[in-house]
């Protein structure tokens, strides 16, 4: 049986279907890990659960500017800008 289940699921034409799986999997993982781990609104601990609510905006702010926001922060939203600038600006003879 399991063996039927095996060669019914694991074919060739599945796996872009695990690989797209599996990407969306760790993503959210990712994600989860950095909000336990960085976020300067979850406590984990009993500590610092027992802190209350603190006025610490410099650790929001690192915690909201990571690298990436820094690293696309003032370019264009563009995947492909030659092209996007040929066809919105199309030259006139």
């Amino acid at each position: 049986m399991a063996s039927a289940a095996w060669q019914r699921w694991i074919r060739p034409e599945v796996y872009p279907l695990f690989a797209t799986t599996g990407v969306a999997v760790s993503i959210c993982a990712m994600q989860l890990i950095r909000n336990i781990t960085t976020n300067p609104e979850v406590r984990v601990t009993k500590e610092n659960r027992a802190a209350g609510i603190l006025e610490n905006f410099d650790e929001g702010k690192r915690y909201s500017r990571h690298w990436f926001r820094r690293f696309i922060d003032g370019k264009r939203p563009e995947i492909m800008p030659s092209l996007n600038s040929f066809m919105a600006d199309p030259k006139e003879d």
